[in-house]
């Protein structure tokens, strides 16, 4: 079973697409949007939506992740590595960004993929510590001016046998970055607001009817952010709109 091809945006990413999937519905947060997600961490500590253009700003985005138990979380698969991930976003001149690495082409694993910055957990490590440790080696992201609001649910891949933490944390100042040759090819600063965008995000269902799961794609205009990546994204941007709801939680 197939659907009409996507569009051609999301630049040379290759996506492994199955014989049998579907195009799924639109964002979540569409009859949410109103206009731009904006609001700087230290501004008021309100939340006003009297006006049509009134949205959840960052501040307000960070109180829902401080306030939530991860949520939803289902034993690793057997043999699971445990990994974390760091959500790192910053207050930008168009809103809040997030942080994303692009994966070297000559990688084993995930190439070429546009990811958050992360990876395994070493002995003795909590998952915090390990998202600020692997963040510092891939874009010399210094740990002490990380502020660390939260998790996302956390979940399993079947593809790496992983069982990933999704750290939420903030940055005062967009920092100087260096991408890690060995690991990283380029870093990204994307703004939530172009994220949410209708003509951004992309539903399919990938599998027969019996066990057929959401994929979610975020098509920029040289770049497509999709897999695990997506999947967090996904949630991050549903709680900003305030449109969390349950999803399983292995992709």
């Amino acid at each position: 079973m197939t659907a009409e091809a996507p569009r051609s945006r999301g630049g040379q990413q290759f996506i492994p697409r199955p014989d049998w999937w579907r195009l799924g519905g639109p964002a979540p947060w569409t009859a949410a949007r109103a206009g731009p997600i904006d609001g700087p961490i230290d501004g008021p500590d309100t939340l006003d939506r009297s006006e049509p253009g009134d949205r959840f700003d960052l501040r307000h985005l960070l109180r829902v992740v401080e306030a939530r138990d991860p949520g939803r979380l289902v034993p690793p698969f057997p043999g699971a590595r445990n990994a974390a991930v760091l959500i790192v976003l910053h207050d930008g001149a168009r809103g809040p960004e997030a942080l994303f690495t692009k994966r070297a082409q000559h990688l084993r694993n995930h190439r070429g993929e546009i990811s958050f910055p992360g990876g395994r957990m070493e002995p003795g490590e909590t998952a915090v510590e390990t998202a600020r440790r692997e963040a510092w080696e891939e874009v010399a992201l210094d740990p002490s001016i990380v502020q660390v609001h939260g998790e996302l649910d956390h979940l399993s891949t079947v593809v790496s046998n992983s069982y990933i933490v999704p750290i939420v944390a903030t940055v005062r100042e967009r920092p100087e970055l260096v991408a890690h040759p060995g690991e990283v090819d380029r870093v990204l600063w994307v703004p939530l607001d172009e994220l949410s965008h209708a003509d951004t995000y992309r539903e399919e269902w990938w599998g027969p009817p019996e066990l057929e799961r959401p994929i979610h794609f975020f098509e920029l205009e040289d770049e497509t952010i999709w897999g695990a990546t997506a999947r967090m994204l996904h949630q991050l941007l549903r709680l900003a709109h305030g449109v969390d709801e349950p999803e399983p939680p292995t992709w």
